[in-house]
């Protein structure tokens, strides 16, 4: 259940959106806040005003907490983002070691909203020569 103090954030990471949809980009907007509420960072979509399509909010901010912020502190993290995090800022979101995600938006509710990817799904295949690219990942690991 989102507290109304979630609210509160979470009209901040809508109106950063609104910030990004008017310099040209897509509708997107993040903040990432400590245990208290205090707001740590935040930032927009800058998709196409930088020319990169990683460019998203949540990755942005994920990236930064990895950065700049030591693990036990990132572990008491609130991300507060306009819309539901995508496979690839979910991923970089998990990899930063942040507590929580609360979302505006779900993906599937942006799906309702957006025309659909243009883009067909690239097709993977996998997995092969386990031995050998065992052999070069397990001893980073012991």
């Amino acid at each position: 259940m989102t507290a109304p103090h979630d609210l509160a954030l979470l009209r901040r990471a809508v109106a950063l959106a609104a910030e990004a949809r008017d310099s040209g980009n897509p509708p997107f907007g993040s903040l990432l806040a400590g245990p208290d509420g205090t707001v740590l960072a935040e930032d927009r979509n800058t998709t196409l005003t930088d020319q990169d399509i990683t460019a998203h909010p949540e990755l942005k901010l994920a990236r930064w907490a990895a950065r700049e912020l030591d693990p036990a502190t990132a572990a008491g993290t609130t991300l507060y983002t306009s819309c539901e995090p995508c496979p690839m800022c979910a991923a970089v979101v998990r990899r930063a070691g942040l507590r929580r995600v609360v979302f505006a938006l779900s993906g599937e509710q942006l799906l309702d909203i957006r025309p659909g990817s243009d883009q067909p799904p690239v097709p993977q295949e996998g997995p092969a020569l386990l031995d050998e690219a065992r052999s070069v990942v397990e001893p980073y690991y012991r």
